[in-house]
């Protein structure tokens, strides 16, 4: 049977006609079966999607895993969960964003970065490479934003 298969087959592909678009076929066909099987072993060990902070709760350990010891008192979300304010209750204030799939965050030292736009809050760190965030806490913003005017710059030991 594998004899009349091959021979079929060949017969096929010596054909000017139908050889060429049949090599054609079969190329795109193992290059999508192929495509289609890296998508699913993705999808198997759950890489990419969509990575948001959960809830109050998440941002807090996202916090104590970015500076440890930090136990946070007062913790404000991003309506879309991309981005979080945490404060300790030394006053210390941390920024987490997402950063790909995982999430950073870094401490705010000053009010320089930190700019109001009714219910959005854009914030600068000291690290350029950390980049600007703008996040969108609502009523909270303005709240927030005042409380960052307080901040106390752990060199000086003075508000910044």
């Amino acid at each position: 049977m594998n004899g009349k298969i091959a021979l079929a087959l060949s017969a096929l592909f010596a054909r000017p006609d139908i050889g060429p678009w049949l090599a054609l076929a079969a190329s795109t066909l193992v290059s999508l079966a192929l495509v289609l099987g890296l998508y699913l072993l993705a999808r198997g060990l759950r890489l990419g999607g969509d990575v948001r902070i959960a809830d109050a709760d998440h941002a807090r350990r996202l916090a104590e895993e970015t500076c440890t010891g930090f136990d946070a008192v007062d913790i404000t979300l991003d309506r879309a969960r991309i981005g979080a304010l945490v404060r300790n209750a030394e006053g210390r204030v941390l920024l987490i964003r997402r950063h790909g799939a995982r999430f950073v965050g870094r401490e705010l030292t000053s009010h320089a970065g930190v700019r109001l736009d009714r219910h959005t809050l854009t914030l600068e760190t000291e690290d350029r490479r950390f980049g600007t965030l703008t996040l969108d806490l609502g009523a909270d913003a303005q709240t927030w934003a005042a409380s960052l005017r307080r901040l106390v710059d752990p060199q000086a030991g003075q508000p910044a």
